[in-house]
């Protein structure tokens, strides 16, 4: 258990849609800490409110309740200095590496505007040592890429684009969106070492967001389940994976494919109760937490 002091932590945090009296909880008491130099993955099937939760810390959304903390302190909507200097700490790699840069511009410019923004002390040269740096950190040629427009890279090349504009203003974290899921499958493990690299490197907090239990896996010590807008379970990765307890969690890890497993083409209608049962009751409030283990918690489902 990581005992330094959170970076960035979500206490109690919910975000409600709809109407007062049909409202849809797209985030429901959700609490998480990010810590310098580790990974937290969550984790969830599309609509789990995984996606809201990275739009709440990149302050897109407000909170309905809790709060959000930055090194120990409540952020409250603030004037538009502390919200850049928020945004220049806290910085977010998006899922799709093809319309998260504009085609009518070079690369150079993509890094260059960060750092006018961000750094405006430096000057013509000094920027253009930074964007060499950056290009390299992210293992891209520099003399090779500034003068480069989007469409002729390849969409590797475009996340790796990206990961250098996030690191343009110096975050203390990095809140990547399933940052693989459009990239060919032989080119995401480069993508992944060079998540690993930075945190290492740099010290990042990292918030790894994902489908793909294989790939939170290999880069993150811990991992949160979210389902239906709440955490249902967290804690050290190998034991939530190793050992899971919730029934959603194991809902989840049994639809992961297995080569050893047989297929099969229908499933018996007892089954399919069964998961729908599941599912019904993990939607429902499960406000209690019972700790299972050294660091891995869940929230029990109803009776």
């Amino acid at each position: 258990m990581n005992e330094a002091p959170p970076i960035l932590a979500l206490d109690n945090v919910s975000k409600v849609f709809g109407h007062a009296d049909r409202p849809v909880y797209a985030a429901r008491a959700v609490s998480f800490a990010l810590h310098s130099g580790r990974t937290l993955a969550l984790v969830g099937e599309s609509g789990s409110g995984k996606t809201t939760a990275a739009r709440l810390i990149m302050r897109e959304y407000q909170p309905d309740g809790g709060q959000l903390l930055f090194r120990g302190t409540p952020l409250g909507k603030g004037d538009a200095r502390a919200l850049k200097a928020y945004r220049a700490s806290v910085q977010m790699v998006f899922q799709d590496p093809f319309s998260s840069l504009n085609p009518v511009h070079t690369i150079r410019y993509h890094l260059e505007r960060p750092l006018r923004l961000h750094q405006p002390r430096l000057d013509g040269a000094g920027r253009t040592a930074a964007i060499a740096e950056l290009l390299e950190r992210v293992k891209l040629d520099p003399a090779l890429m500034m003068a480069k427009y989007p469409h002729e890279l390849s969409g590797g090349q475009r996340q790796r684009i990206s990961i250098a504009r996030a690191l343009a203003v110096n975050p203390q974290v990095i809140v990547a969106d399933e940052p693989t899921s459009m990239l060919d499958v032989s080119v995401r493990l480069g993508i992944l070492n060079l998540l690993n690299d930075m945190k290492a490197e740099l010290g990042l907090a990292l918030l790894y967001i994902t489908h793909d239990i294989a790939t939170a896996r290999y880069v993150a010590e811990d991992i949160m389940v979210m389902y239906a807008g709440q955490i249902v379970e967290w804690g050290a990765m190998e034991s939530v994976l190793g050992d899971p307890r919730h029934p959603y969690t194991r809902l989840l890890l049994s639809a992961v494919p297995d080569p050893d497993r047989p297929f099969a083409e229908t499933p018996p209608d007892s089954e399919l109760s069964r998961i729908e049962t599941i599912r019904r009751q993990a939607a429902l409030p499960q406000p209690e937490v019972q700790q299972v283990a050294e660091n891995h918690f869940i929230r029990p489902m109803p009776e």
